[in-house]
């Protein structure tokens, strides 16, 4: 008897919410069309196509014949459209109902589409936990789809995972696939004889067998040096599909719902929380991450049984090594708990747009991929939280008025303690008609969050400058480069030879020379309003390149509560100044006040320094705003305007005397008007990171740093007080235009 083997591809199709429209395009003609018009041409080849609600949205808007050709592919049985939750987010974090809500919109897409019901799932970058059986079954899914690293931290043994794996929760099955690393490694990236050499070796005449490889449908086109590989001079995808048609007499391209029809699971398996296994590598710490690779490198290349055991991270860590995303995650769940209180209605149907399409994976972890660290993308996710929550706050603003039918859109002013990012300790959340603004208490009473409602916009959204273990890397590839120059290649790169695409995970590319010099590190999270004592002689670049002399200990260490009401807060810390002629204890007290309406919110910062030691203080003050207004690149909307001269935002200068000092984004509609008293000397520059992608390392503005400073000589039991008070100015309100409402007034139905 032949032995056979039937292979099931799953493609997987997704672009982030917030992404340029020119990325949606390129991906296109790259990769998503002429994928399209190669399984028109080989009509032999079946297997299921995955689009997430973002690209679906953006394919019925710009290429709605796209989609009409896709269905004619579905209903001749050639194409399995998988569904999936709608806006891509990672499931295991989000409250039930919006997971239950999520798979449920994408599924009713594809019914109204194709006319059919998705029985399968995409999983968001195959992070599973074991919640998630019931879940998807709830909502009316039968499978999904993992990798065969999930299988194997499942102990289903090596070599019995050509198939699918019955699992549950609660009561509640589905079947789950298992991604073949090897073919998810050389599918396209190696040579077509050799795929069907390895799927020939592991087929069977004694038992059905399944071969699947679910991966990105980019990498067939969109990826660095892959369009050219897949369907120009190499032609792979073609070659690859006529190979399959050759190969018919044993080998058999098959859909899983139709796997699944004529063949039970192989057995059960009770899947533990992982992913796939570069996820869980990115998710440890960087020492450690590099440790887990050289492990796992190294037992892969002995041949060692162990290898199939060893396994990174959890994706949850990312919450713990990110503060931000840990914001973004916390945001998030803040503003899911608004929109559940809504009523029905239309406001509520817009609330949930904007909730679901701030729950996108693609900003709540980080990877080779660009992650959290892709500016755009993250001020996307902040947008549509702000104006989730915002339109929650307009509508039980307006409900408060009685039982009238409308009311202002202006949430009330409020103050509480709350475990805002439920790390055990209290964070001061306020709230006025214009702004909301998170404190956080223990660490320097910095601003961790401060939104603009109406331009929807978190202002505080920037990225600190921390290790990551690709560095090592960078700094490798550095050195190597450096090596072969100084044997004899004038120019520093490597002999001219054919390039041959890799995965992204092999790549180390640079776009731009020189980037090992810009990595530094910062010392803090860089939040706003926190109080700097720094040595005199530090200069602006000591301060860029956080190699300072921190002369007190208020930046970072906790503040405690000493006034609070609504729309205002004052805080103080018992610290100490470090000089060469000892330590001096010093106080500081700070106080902010939020102020203003929509189109014109305030916020005020007022700091009190004063001596407590039995000697006289010199030292300089500072106080630093960490602020985001989508500057990268020298864009020319985001901009300093600095006593009439405008400058771009991702610039850097210097003022060393009293300055007129205003700041925004044009495109945005926000511009913010400085004014410190005493006037302050004042330095800017850029707050850059060193990311890699699939395009290679690059510099990424993550925000911009400004610094307002002071002298400060306190004589024993001195105070001195110096404030800053921010002035913003809001030429849209994107809540009104949205509800179609006068600006102030929102409409209630």
């Amino acid at each position: 008897m032949t032995a056979r083997l039937s292979l099931g591809l799953a493609i997987h199709n997704h672009q982030p919410v917030g992404n340029f429209g020119w990325v949606y395009e390129e991906a296109f003609q790259q990769a998503y069309l002429p994928f399209l018009e190669a399984l028109e041409r080989h009509e032999g080849v079946h297997l299921a196509l995955h689009y997430s609600g973002p690209l679906l949205e953006w394919l019925r808007r710009e290429r709605p014949g796209f989609l009409d050709r896709l269905v004619a592919l579905t209903r001749r049985g050639q194409v399995e459209l998988m569904g999936g939750a709608y806006y891509e987010p990672i499931l295991a974090a989000l409250p039930e109902s919006d997971r239950i809500g999520q798979l449920t919109r994408m599924a009713d897409e594809l019914e109204r589409l194709s006319g059919r019901r998705p029985a399968g799932a995409w999983l968001a970058e195959r992070v599973w936990e074991p919640s998630l059986p019931s879940t998807l079954a709830d909502a009316g899914y039968r499978w999904t789809i993992v990798d065969d690293v999930h299988f194997r931290a499942a102990s289903v043994p090596v070599g019995q995972a050509w198939g699918p794996y019955s699992t549950d929760d609660q009561g509640r099955r589905i079947d789950v696939f298992a991604t073949d690393q090897q073919l998810r490694y050389t599918i396209p990236f190696g040579e077509p004889e050799r795929v069907l050499e390895y799927l020939r070796s592991q087929a069977s005449s004694d038992e059905p067998r399944l071969a699947t490889m679910g991966d990105d449908g980019e990498k067939f086109g969109s990826w660095p040096h892959t369009y050219e590989h897949c369907w120009g001079s190499d032609a792979w995808v073609d070659r690859f599909f006529t190979a399959l048609g050759e190969a018919s007499d044993w080998l058999t391209t098959v859909t899983p719902s139709a796997w699944l029809a004529d063949h039970p699971p192989l057995g059960r398996a009770y899947i533990p929380t992982t992913s796939y296994i570069e996820m869980t590598e990115w998710a440890l710490p960087p020492e450690e991450s590099l440790a887990f690779t050289e492990a796992l490198q190294r037992a892969t290349d002995a041949g060692a049984p162990e290898a199939r055991w060893l396994r990174g991270g959890f994706w949850r860590n990312y919450q713990a090594r990110y503060r931000e995303i840990n914001d973004m995650h916390k945001a998030m769940l803040r503003a899911s708990a608004r929109v559940a209180a809504m009523p029905t209605g239309r406001e509520r149907t817009h609330a949930l747009e904007h909730l679901y399409q701030g729950q996108s994976n693609d900003t709540y972890w980080h990877g080779v991929f660009g992650g959290v660290y892709i500016t755009h993308l993250r001020l996307a996710t902040w947008e549509h939280l702000i104006a989730a929550e915002d339109i929650a706050d307009v509508t039980a603003s307006a409900a408060l008025t009685g039982n009238g039918t409308t009311g202002p859109s202006q949430p009330r002013s409020r103050a509480q303690l709350v475990d805002v990012d439920l790390d055990g300790q209290e964070e001061a959340l306020l709230e006025s008609p214009g702004q909301l603004a998170v404190i956080h208490l223990g660490e320097g009473g910095g601003l961790a969050e401060w939104d603009l409602r109406a331009a929807r916009h978190n202002l505080a959204a920037v990225l600190r400058r921390r290790p990551e273990a690709a560095h090592t890397r960078l700094v490798e590839a550095g050195r190597e480069t450096g090596e072969r120059s100084s044997a004899g290649r004038s120019n520093g790169q490597p002999e001219a030879t054919e390039r041959k695409p890799a995965t992204i995970h092999e790549l180390v590319a640079v776009k731009e020379d020189g980037l090992v010099e810009h990595i530094a590190y910062d010392r803090h999270e860089r939040r706003s309003a926190l109080v700097h004592l720094l040595d005199p002689p530090t200069t602006q670049a000591d301060f860029a390149n956080a190699s300072y002399e921190e002369q007190g200990d208020f930046v970072d260490r906790p503040f405690q509560v000493l006034a609070l009401e609504p729309g205002r807060i004052r805080i103080g810390r018992d610290g100490a100044l470090q000089r060469a002629d000892g330590m001096h204890s010093l106080r500081v007290e700070k106080t902010l006040l939020l102020g203003g309406g929509r189109a014109a919110p305030s916020l005020a910062t007022e700091v009190r320094v004063e001596n407590r030691s039995s000697a006289t203080v010199e030292t300089m003050l500072a106080l630093e705003w960490a602020l985001n207004l989508l500057g990268g690149g020298a864009n020319p909307q985001a901009w300093y305007l600095v006593d009439g001269e405008r400058s771009p935002h991702d610039g850097s200068a210097a003022h060393d005397g009293p300055a007129m000092v205003s700041f925004g984004n044009d495109w945005l509609g926000v511009a913010v008007d400085a004014v410190a008293e005493p006037g302050a000397a004042v330095w800017w520059q850029p707050i850059e990171t060193i990311s890699n992608s699939e395009g290679g390392f690059e510099r990424i503005y993550q925000g911009s740093a400004l610094v307002f400073r002071w002298p400060l000589r306190l004589a024993p039991g001195a105070s001195s007080t110096v404030s800053l008070s921010l002035a913003v100015r809001c030429s849209r309100d994107r809540t009104a235009e949205e509800l179609g409402v006068p600006l102030g007034v929102a409409a209630v139905r």
